[in-house]
């Protein structure tokens, strides 16, 4: 007779939760990191309850705002190489969809996070309950509906013993390297509260280990025949290379064969930005060595790549008319883009065996020659942007520069959106794996500052620095109080140029006026004078503005030795990007306006459109 265990579905969820392990280089570990939880009228009593009760073996964060911890649960599970993760929930109404723009992210970065919104009453008997969002045609809808696109599984628990398979379910899509995505249990609040007679098995140990899948010995062949044909091969790494931990797989390919690298945003850090074959940033954000192979690369091996339009300059970037792609992904939907020859397998697997059936085989030396000359090339145009300089108002790269001088390459620089991603995807120099975080797929105002918090609660032991602007603040700081709270140490340097400086520069290029991104050019009675550093003050962290690049460089040595997160301000120029490097991207310019400058930049764009390659 099975044995069973009577619990609240609430109660019988967070211990399944804390049952779950991984082993990580040889240690078991809990497989969630913890819970954060904005409690409500729709969790507290139930889910709050439950926590309550396993808090120290499942711990429970709380934090200011919901869309910030669940972006912070997932800067952890990115830190983390997807190896761990946390779970985020939220009460009913605007807790929950405050959550859905973080699941958006996650989705749109193939990153695991479990998502527990809490959700009207299943038995309906007090419709409408407070913060319900009634559809007048359809009675099984609520506003946890809006999760279901961004979600890669979605469940809504109705019954208590529902969550036995839906949690089966949960950990396969959150642990497999194909799959891996958020997942979202809408809990009704009453059913939180219903107890049944869990079986006890239910609740044992188990251990979650990466699937590490090899490929298809035919899609092997052809792409080893493909490479074995090159005379310009090269290799776009994506952050599948990471979440693999395929970067010495990598090397000890592109070491053997002489093939240049370049790397996505998420992909960066693949490989030490100081390896001689590594050309560093592909695409829109890319540098000239890498975008110059690019466009003349005869076969391009995308390793954990999506290939999404900035990598691949809105598809006018590869413009070898014979070029192959060859597809290395664990997951077949990104395998076969492009007409790619696809080569389903876990990047390290996949990296091993193209090794093996290349042995002895080498890409032509001029080429390798060609790509190390253009790397020094680059190397040194980067030097002239980031060098010091005693501007008034200094560029984002002379920030950048100013950073890597006084932190080095051992710290991990996080960031999102806005100006910075482009020039420190061109200009940073990364060094360890996974020490580059960008969240670039969704490109996140806000995530900055949550997502650094979860990356320091993932990597304790390592210098977390946070570069952004301030629209980027303004939107989303509320965490800085959670990492005083929490007692983890940030270093956030915040470049204000008092607007949106990035769109406000595409509003330019594409022959708009400049309009409503500067804070000068929106309406207004009066410009606002923030005092970012004093909000910071209040807010719990050290904080400083900072006049020049030489104290800025000043100040972050200090901050090394702070005890808190110490936030620094700056400002800096929103005109100036970095010119070197870089690739056209499609932005649609208006084909009809009244301002001669957008119709000439219609024609401009009409004349870059011509080199897309259609259907590659």
């Amino acid at each position: 007779m099975t044995k069973t265990v009577r619990l609240t579905m609430a109660q019988a969820l967070t211990r399944f939760l804390a049952a779950q392990m991984t082993v990580i280089d040889g240690e078991k570990l809990p497989i969630f990191g913890g819970v954060w939880a904005i409690f409500g009228h729709g969790n507290v009593a139930g889910i709050g309850e439950a926590l309550y009760q396993l808090r120290g073996e499942l711990p429970t964060f709380r934090a200011h705002n919901e869309q910030a911890m669940t972006h912070a649960a997932i800067g952890y599970a990115k830190a983390h190489f997807r190896r761990r993760f946390m779970a985020a929930t939220s009460s009913i109404g605007p807790g929950a969809v405050n959550m859905v723009t973080a699941a958006a992210l996650a989705h749109v970065n193939r990153l695991p996070v479990l998502l527990l919104p809490g959700d009207v009453f299943a038995n309906r008997l007090p419709d409408p309950v407070l913060q319900q969002a009634e559809d007048f045609a359809d009675g099984t809808v609520s506003v946890n509906d809006c999760f279901r696109p961004v979600s890669r599984y979605f469940d809504r628990i109705t019954r208590p013993e529902q969550i036995i398979p839906a949690l089966a379910r949960t950990m396969q899509v959150l642990t497999d390297p194909a799959e891996c995505g958020p997942v979202t249990l809408s809990l009704c609040q009453d059913v939180q509260a219903e107890a049944y007679d869990y079986p006890e098995r239910f609740f044992e140990e188990r251990i979650w280990q990466v699937r590490r899948p090899r490929p298809d010995r035919t899609e092997l062949n052809d792409a080893v025949a493909a490479l074995k044909a090159a005379r310009k091969p090269l290799v776009i790494t994506g952050g599948g290379v990471l979440y693999s931990g395929a970067s010495a797989e990598l090397a000890r390919f592109v070491e053997a064969a002489g093939i240049p690298v370049c790397e996505t945003q998420g992909g960066k850090s693949s490989l030490a930005d100081s390896h001689p074959l590594n050309m560093a940033a592909v695409g829109v954000t890319g540098t000239t060595a890498a975008n110059r192979l690019a466009e003349e690369a005869d076969v391009v091996l995308a390793v954990g790549t999506r290939l999404q339009d900035f990598t691949t300059g809105s598809w006018a970037l590869f413009q070898n008319s014979a070029k192959t792609i060859i597809g290395l992904n664990a997951q077949p939907f990104d395998a076969g883009k492009h007409r790619a020859l696809p080569l389903v397998a876990d990047a390290a697997e996949g990296l091993a065996e193209l090794a093996a059936g290349l042995k002895g085989w080498k890409a032509p030396a001029s080429w390798t020659e060609n790509a190390t000359r253009g790397k020094n090339e680059w190397q040194a145009a980067a030097a002239r942007v980031t060098a010091p300089t005693n501007a008034a108002y200094p560029s984002d790269a002379q920030a950048i520069g100013a950073v890597q001088r006084a932190m080095g390459s051992g710290v991990t620089v996080l960031h999102a959106a806005g100006g910075l991603p482009g020039e420190l995807h061109k200009l940073w120099q990364a060094g360890a794996p996974g020490s580059y975080h960008a969240e670039y797929g969704f490109s996140t105002m806000g995530y900055e500052i949550a997502g650094a918090l979860g990356a320091k609660m993932a990597r304790p032991d390592q210098e977390v620095v946070v570069m952004l602007g301030d629209g980027s603040y303004l939107m989303l700081n509320s965490e800085i109080a959670t990492s005083v709270m929490l007692g983890l140490k940030l270093t956030i340097v915040l470049l204000d140029n008092r607007g949106y400086g990035c769109i406000n520069r595409l509003q330019m290029a594409t022959g708009g006026a400049n309009f409503n991104n500067l804070l000068k050019d929106a309406r207004h009675e009066t410009l606002p004078d923030i005092d970012f550093a004093a909000h910071a003050a209040s807010l719990g962290a050290i904080s400083q503005k900072v006049s020049s690049i030489a104290d800025l460089e000043s100040a972050l040595a200090t901050a090394k030795t702070n005890s808190r997160t110490t936030v620094i301000v700056i400002d800096t120029d929103p005109l100036v990007s970095t010119e070197a490097g870089g690739h056209w991207w499609d932005v649609a310019v208006p084909e009809v306006s009244a301002r001669k400058e957008v119709n000439a930049a219609r024609k401009g764009y009409e004349e870059k459109r011509r080199l897309q390659r259609v259907g590659d």
